[in-house]
């Protein structure tokens, strides 16, 4: 693929549309941090924090894969797009079991925080490119 210095210096797609989802954080995070702390005190909070970053990171290193792997080839690209998501899901499964090993966590809010911010962040990505809200990553 041939890609002019102007397609290169623009910021690409996938990586915009995960530092979108990561701005999302910034209202799904407290409101997840909030409830689990009146739920589960400050060890449910800190714990709550902790899966969310686990899916920044996430979503930051798929936006990276797939945006690297684009400019090698179409190929590599859906490569990386399904053989990426299935290792993101094992590095966050090792990434929690880790944890939970060898950090005092609250369980519960680890796990419950980290999907309900994953799900949360996708779905209000899908209806932002659907309703054609994010201009800058659309064109």
């Amino acid at each position: 693929m041939d890609l002019t210095m102007t397609e290169m210096s623009r910021t690409p797609i996938e990586l915009s549309m995960a530092r979108n989802m990561v701005k999302r954080a910034a209202w799904i995070g407290p409101a997840l941090v909030g409830l689990f702390w009146l739920l589960r005190g400050t060890l449910g909070a800190g714990s709550a924090a902790l899966g969310l970053v686990v899916v920044i990171a996430n979503f930051l290193l798929a936006g990276a894969l797939l945006s690297y792997s684009i400019r090698i080839s179409l190929s590599m690209y859906h490569a990386a797009a399904l053989v990426g998501f299935l290792l993101r899901l094992g590095l966050i499964t090792g990434t929690m079991l880790l944890v939970v090993r060898f950090v005092e966590i609250d369980r519960l809010a680890f796990g419950v925080s980290t999907v309900v911010g994953y799900l949360t962040m996708i779905g209000l990505e899908a209806i932002a490119v659907m309703r054609n809200r994010e201009r800058d990553a659309i064109g």
